[in-house]
């Protein structure tokens, strides 16, 4: 459409306009408002809207795992247990044969278990059948007795230290003792239980590495987070103390791998804080956390087995409380056992956001898992995939499956704090129903909440979840 008029350069202001020309500049304008607004009503667009200052920006959250091999396969018992040996000594042993604490154990299998810590001085190893004392020289007793918890600390707790390589020596002899005893021949052994792997402690355990390296079925040391007089209930939501056992992870593997490669890796012995924990943290909702970040690194990064201290009664940093109630990181370890498998998957992740900020999607304070789901879980078929996801954030998170994992039936496990205490809750709730045992005899059905096909993950701000992908007839998860 072309419109025509003609202004002679004399009319010095709009007044002087011929009105017919005047009319016809006002239907064209008319007509090309119309026509520019028709146009937009067939091809809706958003428009640029001005954000309220300070308001975040929605992210979405993209999800996808491999499912044609694991990127690891940990042991069917990776997560075990502890007792110390105080039980024994505050005259708490009579109560293992409780109805209850066999019930909650029960729920925790199949898993090692480990009776140790440093309680274990005051115990006496009786050898009076041991054919090795008879020979002259100290029998395995003298070995199991002082060798048993932190060879790095000897010197703070008995006045001397001890070398790698005497450490080395003192294990093949401890061997050579007991493989002719006939109910230990084929026991199996593991060491050498070090410390946090600081400077000194890795030049003990590369000592030890070298001289007995192939003696011990898996190498083992221990883990703690925080400094239990110190804590602080934000502490179990830093990224940066979350972080600190992966670094640990990489320095054990590159002593082990030079002179064992492919050796087996043990975490015997982690709590959330040391000097025996602190009331009201270590035992409440917010250290899970910490708990369920440290099952899902340990496995990606191929740690074989996790030793919890302690089961009962042991500080706060315990499963189960002095009057045999479960708290809350038995919980999370019970639907840990029901749900997940021993094969590791690879995650994939990437965000979706208004403004791409390239190097900015959110991964430190999401933290998310995969496994096969549990194949002795048959609520569930084999192919089937179990996400773990921890969300720090103080805002909820979207996440949406994609790729093999799209158009999935999910069932959510979701675990949240019960009660007017928050994250200090020492109760838990899944999907909305607190968890208590039914009797002495039975733990409470796991009950899923069902999401239906395609619909997006909605995680809640500081909580923790299990997320069971239904039917994706994953490879890597068909056979054991």
């Amino acid at each position: 459409m072309r419109v025509l008029c003609a202004f002679p350069e004399a009319m010095a202001s709009s007044s002087s306009r011929p009105p017919s020309c005047l009319a016809l500049v006002a239907l064209f304008l008319a007509l090309l408002l119309h026509l520019s607004l028709s146009f937009h009503a067939g091809n809706r667009r958003p428009l640029p809207v001005d954000r309220a200052t300070g308001l975040k920006e929605k992210t979405l959250i993209l999800l996808d795992v491999s499912t044609k091999n694991p990127v690891r396969t940990v042991n069917e018992n990776f997560l075990s247990l502890q007792l110390d040996p105080s039980i024994i000594h505050d005259g708490w042993l009579d109560f293992l044969s409780s109805k209850r604490l066999v019930t909650l154990a029960r729920g925790l299998s199949p898993a090692f278990l480990r009776f140790g810590g440093k309680r274990t001085d005051f115990l006496q190893f009786q050898n009076l059948r041991n054919p090795a004392k008879s020979r002259g020289g100290p029998g395995p007793d003298y070995y199991l007795k002082n060798y048993e918890d932190e060879p790095n600390d000897y010197r703070s707790i008995h006045g001397r230290a001890v070398n790698g390589s005497q450490l080395g020596k003192d294990y093949i002899r401890l061997k050579s003792l007991l493989q002719p005893i006939r109910l230990y021949s084929r026991a199996s052994l593991y060491g050498p239980n070090i410390g946090r792997p600081r400077k000194n402690v890795i030049a003990l355990l590369d000592g030890f590495m070298k001289v007995a390296g192939s003696t011990v079925d898996a190498v083992t040391w221990q883990h703690c987070y925080i400094d239990g007089r110190v804590v602080k209930v934000m502490d179990f939501l830093k990224t940066r103390l979350l972080d600190t056992l992966s670094d640990q992870i990489r320095k054990i593997q590159k002593v082990v791998n030079t002179y064992t490669p492919g050796k087996k890796i043990w975490l015997e012995g982690v709590v959330t804080t040391s000097a025996g924990g602190t009331n009201n943290l270590s035992d409440s909702y917010a250290a899970g956390f910490l708990w369920l970040n440290t099952l899902g690194m340990l496995a990606n990064q191929g740690i074989d087995v996790v030793i919890r201290h302690s089961f009962f009664d042991h500080g706060y940093n315990h499963l189960v409380d002095q009057n045999f109630n479960p708290l809350p990181d038995y919980w999370l370890s019970l639907l840990y056992k029901r749900l997940i498998g021993p094969k590791v998957l690879a995650v994939h992740v990437a965000g979706l956001q208004r403004k791409p900020r390239p190097g900015r999607v959110i991964r430190d304070k999401l933290r998310i898992y995969a496994h096969c789901t549990n194949h002795h879980n048959h609520n569930y078929v084999r192919g089937s995939i179990t996400l773990f996801i921890i969300n720090l954030h103080r805002s909820r998170k979207k996440i949406k499956l994609a790729g093999t994992l799209r158009d999935k039936l999910v069932h959510q496990y979701l675990l949240q704090p019960y009660g007017q205490e928050g994250l200090k809750s020492k109760s838990v709730q899944l999907n909305g129903q607190p968890l208590v045992m039914v009797d002495d005899g039975t733990l409470p059905e796991l009950k899923p909440r069902p999401l239906r096909a395609g619909r997006t993950l909605v995680i809640p701000p500081v909580t923790m979840g299990f997320y069971v992908v239904k039917n994706v007839n994953a490879l890597a998860c068909r056979y054991r």
